[in-house]
């Protein structure tokens, strides 16, 4: 998908201060970088999450979107300061591969007739074990495709809004069946941008650190992203090198110190606030929307969440 901006002057940076993300050291990756982890069958996400900040010796890393111990798949592991990005990438929509028992036989024209009910909006319960409070919500499931039918046994896509829950809606579906239904086996495809495809196995992940440290090669800058993929799922802000130090510093996105802003951008978004080299300095709550921010003289562009640049990197861009 392109993005647009609209500009409110040139965007430029100075080269003496900060750095471009494809610049980094495999250290400075590991300190503001994520990994897309292919989880295996068995530990919890948090077991999975502490093992890979063991392997790199860090004091925090955290995941976004919980996988049940049976499940695998791809989960999204921000490492060190990445952890603060976090809140950009919790909402972002999930892609499942489900294998559902059904408890009679039912044919295959019933069955994608029931599947047709349970496309677009849902209401859901979460389940007694859930984390959340047991109350009905409204979720999206945006795709729905019965990709084999064996017997008993259905072959299912699932690409649904964040927060849905799979082992719920076979559950749901098999009630709408007049059958029953379980699920059996659940692998998380995709989140967001993040595929399958993408993600490292723990051993490997492991393996290549090893051989780093070692001296041998470099193999773990392929298994690391840079933190700024966090703005290729959000909509971004642009500043000023001079607003930069003041963000950093905990103030709020006047919107002087904007040079470039998305046009998608509408208030209460959550947005990725870039140095005009790339740089993720903080995540941010839009207080306007993408017309305001260009058309306004003064006011406030957005709040922040989290900062994610240190002090210092930039010079003050005040008296």
């Amino acid at each position: 998908m392109k993005r647009e901006f609209k500009f409110r002057e040139a965007v430029v940076s100075d080269p003496r201060f900060g750095k471009y993300p494809g610049s980094r050291s495999v250290e400075e990756m590991i300190e503001r970088g994520i990994v897309v982890l292919d989880k295996p069958k068995g530990p919890t996400s948090h077991q999975v999450t502490g093992w890979v900040k063991d392997i790199f010796s860090i004091d925090r890393a955290g995941h976004t979107g919980t996988l049940d111990p049976k499940v695998t798949g791809v989960l999204v592991i921000g490492l060190s300061k990445s952890t603060k990005a976090m809140p950009v990438l919790s909402n972002l929509d999930k892609e499942y591969v489900a294998v559902v028992v059904l408890h009679d036989e039912v044919g295959e024209q019933e069955v994608e007739e029931v599947l047709e009910r349970f496309r677009g909006k849902i209401k859901q319960v979460p389940p007694k074990k859930s984390a959340v409070k047991r109350k009905e919500r409204t979720r999206e499931v945006k795709e729905l495709e019965l990709i084999e039918k064996n017997g008993k046994d259905l072959l299912l896509r699932i690409n649904c809004e964040a927060g849905t829950y799979i082992r719920k809606l076979a559950h749901n579906i098999g009630e709408e069946l007049g059958c029953g239904a379980h699920m059996k086996e659940l692998r998380r495809t995709s989140v967001g941008p993040f595929t399958e495809e993408k993600a490292v196995k723990l051993q490997t992940l492991k393996d290549d650190y090893v051989f780093f440290e070692e001296g041998k090669n470099e193999n773990i800058r392929e298994d690391l992203l840079p933190v700024e993929v966090a703005a290729d799922s959000s909509p971004c802000v642009v500043v000023k090198d001079t607003a930069v130090e003041a963000l950093c510093n905990g103030a709020d996105l006047g919107v002087g110190g904007v040079s470039a802003v998305e046009k998608s951008i509408k208030t209460g978004d959550k947005v990725s606030i870039l140095s005009g080299k790339g740089e993720l300095v903080a995540v941010g709550e839009s207080e306007m929307d993408a017309k305001e921010i260009y058309g306004s003289k003064t006011g406030k562009a957005a709040s922040l969440i989290n900062v994610m640049m240190e002090r210092g990197t930039y010079p003050k861009g005040w008296s």
